[in-house]
């Protein structure tokens, strides 16, 4: 049996109870968890204190001398042990709470002791809780370097008596027993280029550090070992995909797609959206399956790329569809469309939720019989019932709000499936997009259509209310319309509610009928309910839409002007900047008004700035992740791919981009790993693929 795999129980000092607890508390199941349970930081153990000189704080101290007493002392709840530790200069009492019978048995009096703990100051009175007490003959045996890690802990662990000094001489008689264990996981040309030290070496340095230059060294490592094979993972995983999953060849560029570029697009397109378009093209001619995720910030024209690789598919012959989150936008999506293709000979549906049965029946055989071309819809499309004649490209706007079980459903439609563009207007930081969507190939819209005008955002608190309210006046007065946005807070629907009444209420004051009329949409609201209001302000009928819900992702009013969000200090950055794109559609000057709080929160006003500061997504998305982290931005749905045991997505972008080029570079010279100089990788890699586990490779 494979050493590192032998459960924890069997490693000395451990034992069944505290095998359980390892289990529960930090899930270290066996010996290989436990060597791959790397410390949260680490302390310096070089420096002693006199107790007559201790620092008037809270800090981590060590001192040396001896026990001179000790007893146990009752409380109003239980007993403390509480002992006299003298050092020369002075006493300091050490105290504790818990297990304090065996440890009382063990204590040695005038006996030398290393002792390591936290400073308590009650008064001009100081104490340790729970110090760390070594005896000094086993200090000055002890392997330990001058830097002692701490590893991350629970209440529960320590209260159960698997203290730090647990952890460490667990630690030690784990290296002592597995110390043949290791073998390399990276090939030699990558070691000798980044001159990183071996495995071995690391994972010694990484617990028992000899100095600042040996840690920094392990570290870098391993999180470049850590890196480099979820890259691997993702790589080889997006070709084998292509290499498996073959396509339609989309062979040619033909008469819909030249008749609509000669003669109806609205507009030139930019360089993004043409080096965008060929990228496309070049994925579907292929023969393999296109996977592309296509980014691009809120009106960078993703609508048009789509419509144009939509056509791309109708020229080979192929049917189209777009598959949109909600009703509103797919309905948004279809209008757009049908205007754009109008005076061409293309026959397109939208088939949502609310589509009448017999309009889906004439829909459904529209498709099957295939003088149907392109169908836009929501999650309608993925119904059992509905079957395309030949479904060569599915357009998927804002795909995090699809799981991939709906996408794959896409797939079944075929014999073969279709090409799959994916769209988001959720700006995601290039580290991330790597990790996360490593095994799409990414295609970016980095820059905005002609004299589109940036969006003006200002902040402005409570006291400045009156001269908002006289701007949105004027703005109205030149035919534009108004968002005012109120924050959505799960736990208080009510709270949400009240604050949007109230606050409807004083507009209604302030802008009362026949002059203004007024849209309210909140979560409490019955969806036909908030799609007519939605619709009344979409056609102008109404100036003002006052809102608790997000105003719907891409939801599009060009006459919009003034984008005012309330409490916006409560808004998450990526949030603030999908509502302020909800303006700007025109090619009038636009504005986004925060409106914040006296008090809020250090990292509050980071946000707010920053909006202030820039209109850039991706920015605002690096931003963002700094502030948040990256399981946080992606939502638990995959953020699994995230947890990483050592390396962190924020601080260490520049070890991923060089992981993710070695193992490009790998990768396309010997894809199988098949070379000699490979073998390690390949072992490697073949272990981790097998156990779904980065760290589960090493024996």
């Amino acid at each position: 049996m494979d050493l590192l795999q032998t459960p924890i129980e069997y490693l000395k000092g451990i034992g069944p109870n505290r095998a359980t607890l390892l289990k529960e508390e930090l899930g270290i199941k066996t010996y290989q968890d436990l060597l791959h349970f790397f410390p949260n930081r680490y302390i310096d153990r070089t420096t002693f204190h006199s107790i007559n000189q201790l620092p008037r704080n809270t800090s981590e101290v060590q001192i040396k001398g001896t026990i001179i007493s000790h007893k146990i002392i009752p409380q109003a709840k239980g007993k403390r042990l509480s002992a006299t530790f003298y050092d020369g200069t002075s006493t300091i009492e050490l105290v504790w709470f818990r297990g304090y019978k065996w440890i009382q048995e063990s204590l040695k009096t005038n006996t030398a002791y290393i002792v390591f703990g936290r400073l308590n100051w009650y008064g001009s009175k100081a104490s340790i809780a729970h110090p760390e007490l070594t005896l000094e003959t086993e200090y000055k045996q002890s392997n330990l370097g001058a830097f002692h890690p701490v590893y991350p802990s629970t209440e529960k662990l320590v209260n159960k008596g698997i203290s730090q000094r647990v952890m460490k001489q667990s630690m030690e008689h784990l290296f002592r027993q597995v110390h043949q264990e290791f073998h390399e996981t990276l090939p030699d040309f990558i070691r000798n280029d980044l001159k990183l030290i071996s495995r071995k070496e690391a994972t010694i340095q990484i617990h028992f550090p000899a100095n600042q230059n040996q840690l920094t060294r392990a570290q870098f490592r391993l999180k470049f070992e850590e890196l480099f094979y979820i890259q691997m993972q993702l790589l080889q995983k997006n070709r084998l995909q292509k290499q498996k999953v073959k396509g339609y060849v989309f062979e040619k560029v033909g008469s819909y797609f030249n008749e609509y570029y000669s003669n109806h697009i609205p507009f030139k397109l930019t360089h993004a959206q043409q080096r965008v378009v060929r990228e496309i093209r070049n994925d579907m001619g292929t023969g393999k399956q296109m996977n592309r995720l296509l980014q691009g910030d809120v009106g960078s024209g993703k609508t048009m790329v789509a419509l144009l690789s939509m056509l791309i598919g109708l020229d080979n012959g192929f049917q189209a569809c777009l598959m949109a989150p909600t009703e509103i936008l797919a309905q948004q999506h279809y209008q757009s469309l049908k205007e754009n293709l109008k005076g061409m000979d293309l026959n397109l549906s939208l088939l949502t939720g609310s589509t009448k049965t017999a309009q889906r029946k004439e829909i459904h055989e529209a498709l099957e019989s295939g003088s149907l071309h392109v169908l836009i819809g929501t999650h309608a499309l993925i119904e059992d019932k509905v079957r395309f004649k030949n479904l060569g490209i599915a357009i998927i706007d804002e795909q995090h709000r699809f799981g991939v079980a709906q996408r794959a459903k896409l797939w079944r439609k075929n014999n073969l499936p279709p090409h799959i563009l994916v769209m988001t207007a959720t700006p995601i930081p290039r580290t991330l997009a790597m990790s996360v969507y490593g095994d799409l190939d990414i295609s970016v819209i980095d820059e905005l259509p002609p004299g589109r005008k940036s969006i003006k955002t200002v902040l402005r608190s409570d006291s400045n209310r009156l001269q908002v309210f006289k701007f949105i006046k004027e703005e109205i007065k030149l035919g534009k319309q108004i968002y005012i946005v109120y924050p959505l807070i799960q736990e208080s629907e009510k709270m949400d509610y009240k604050d949007l009444m109230d606050g409807y209420e004083s507009l209604a004051r302030e802008f009362p009928l026949p002059e203004y009329k007024i849209s309210i949409v909140h979560g409490q609201m019955k969806p036909k309910d908030k799609d007519y209001e939605m619709q009344r302000f979409v056609e102008g009928k109404t100036q003002l839409m006052v809102a608790t819900t997000v105003i719907e992702v891409g939801v599009n009013v060009p006459n919009a002007s003034v984008m005012i969000i309330e409490s916006a200090e409560r808004f998450g950055l990526s949030q603030l900047h999908q509502l302020r794109g909800r303006v700007g559609r025109g090619n009038d000057q636009s504005y986004c008004i925060l409106m914040s709080g006296v008090k809020k929160s250090k990292e509050a006003s980071t946000r707010l700035q920053t909006m202030v500061q820039t209109n850039d997504g991706f920015e605002i998305a690096e931003v963002d992740l700094k502030l948040r982290g990256p399981g946080d931005l992606m939502g638990t749905q995959q953020s699994g791919v995230l947890q990483l045991k050592i390396a962190d997505l924020i601080k260490d972008q520049e070890i991923l981009k060089t992981a993710r080029n070695y193992a490009k570079k790998l990768i396309s010279e010997d894809p199988e790993l098949d070379k000699i100089e490979h073998r390690n990788v390949r072992i490697t890699y073949s272990k981790i693929t097998r156990h779904k586990n980065i760290w589960n490779y090493i024996s």
